[in-house]
């Protein structure tokens, strides 16, 4: 009979059962990658956690979640998906905003006659009809100490379509006031500078105005000079805000008449291109393919945007406030009376205008600030932060207008028939 048990089988001698060298190379690898992986998701997980709780990245979580992936290489991505988000919500069509919209405070004011700029003439309703109020200048922040007006403030809505909205437009005057630019870590970085944000005690003694300036350097097509230091190179051509160091602000197309560096120059922030150039809105606002005005979302996007312009006696212009295409922020800056304007920054957590009130002379903090709408995300003490570490402007009153002055004083209306 044919046994059926196993053969026996001695045991191996020690060391043959090991498997190939290339399969633990293949594992230490696997490992390594692993290993690798979880770091890096780590990383990542831990630079989000603290973006989100950040408030230099912005007011909203939405903000600082879209400023960390910008950061970190996801630019194409999180504009993918602001596209996204806003052809789902596009701002609401038709309305009527409440009565309340358009401004409060004094609209006619004992003035002298001499000594300022003409005060703005009311602006003409982008809507089909102007509603009570609409377009009517009110005087806002500090006065000079003789109680002259240095900033007056205007509401209106952004267009014909979304006519729930109201923009906001402020009218300074630069022979009152002189302006600054505060610089950031973050923008435009990289250096020590002479004016960064908190706004000192000091400053604000004569502080009446504080606002937003333009894009992430690297989105901006554009250069940045202060402090006697190039920066980033200037580009001929690029919209650019230019401070003389008597305090003077003005803007214009870099390398144009007027606009060429010297001596005189204090700093010069550049943001795109020219929106509006000999009083009207420049060719090309409409098309949607361009890139001229922001890569991220370009310009036919209806959402919360800035713009600065110059007007023909140099009054400078500001507007801000949500629904607005490019188109439509060019129509307002030309409404207001803008000779040249440029875009500022855009979406809700970087548009932010405060003018401030409070005893001449005396410091102020951002308690003392009021948005120009109520609606604009991030208060005004923002400015008096030590972790704001974006540029931004401020507009203060000059050395000669802190001291009361004798002048027969006229009533001036803003409020002019039509």
């Amino acid at each position: 009979m044919v046994s059926t048990r196993p053969v026996y089988r001695p045991p191996s001698a020690p060391g043959n059962h090991r498997l190939p060298q290339s399969v633990y190379w293949r594992r230490r690898a696997l490992v390594g990658l692993v290993s690798v992986s979880a770091a890096f998701v780590l990383y990542l997980g831990g630079t989000l956690a603290f973006a989100l709780n950040n408030p230099t990245y912005g007011v909203s979580y939405m903000a600082r979640a879209a400023e960390w992936g910008r950061s970190h290489g996801m630019g194409s991505v999180i504009t993918w998906i602001e596209t996204e988000y806003y052809k789902l919500n596009p701002p609401t069509v038709g309305g009527k905003p409440p009565a309340s919209a358009f401004g409060h405070g004094p609209t006619s004011v004992a003035v002298p006659a001499a000594g300022h700029l003409p005060e703005p003439a009311r602006i003409p309703t982008p809507a089909a009809n102007p509603l009570p109020g609409e377009g009517v200048w009110h005087v806002a922040g500090r006065t000079t100490a003789s109680g002259i007006p240095t900033i007056y403030e205007a509401f209106v809505r952004p267009n014909n379509i979304n006519t729930s909205y109201v923009v906001g437009v402020a009218w300074m005057d630069p022979t009152l006031l002189r302006a600054q630019l505060y610089s950031g870590s973050y923008i435009p970085g990289g250096y020590h500078f002479s004016h960064s944000a908190p706004i000192t005690a000091a400053a604000s003694k004569t502080l009446v105005a504080a606002f937003n300036a333009g894009f992430r350097m690297q989105d901006a097509n554009g250069g940045y000079y202060t402090d006697g230091r190039m920066i980033l190179p200037l580009r001929k051509g690029a919209a650019s805000v230019v401070i003389f160091k008597d305090g003077t602000m003005t803007l214009g197309a870099w390398g144009t008449k007027g606009f060429t560096m010297n001596n005189q120059i204090a700093s010069v922030r550049q943001n795109l291109r020219l929106l509006v150039n000999n009083g009207k809105p420049v060719p090309g606002l409409a098309n949607p393919n361009s890139i001229a005005w922001g890569k991220t979302l370009g310009g036919t996007f209806s959402v919360w945007r800035s713009g600065l312009g110059v007007t023909k006696d140099g009054a400078i212009i500001y507007v801000g406030g949500p629904a607005l295409s490019i188109q439509d922020l060019a129509n307002v800056l030309v409404r207001a009376g803008a000779v040249r304007a440029m875009e500022l920054d855009i979406n809700t957590d970087w548009v932010q205008y405060s003018v401030f009130n409070g005893p001449l002379n005396a410091p102020i903090n951002g308690g003392n600030g009021t948005s120009l709408l109520s609606s604009m995300n991030g208060p005004p003490s923002r400015y008096f932060t030590t972790w704001w570490n974006r540029d931004f402007f401020t507009m203060s009153l000059r050395p000669s207008e802190t001291l009361s002055k004798s002048t027969t004083s006229t009533t001036s209306k803003l409020t002019p028939a039509g």
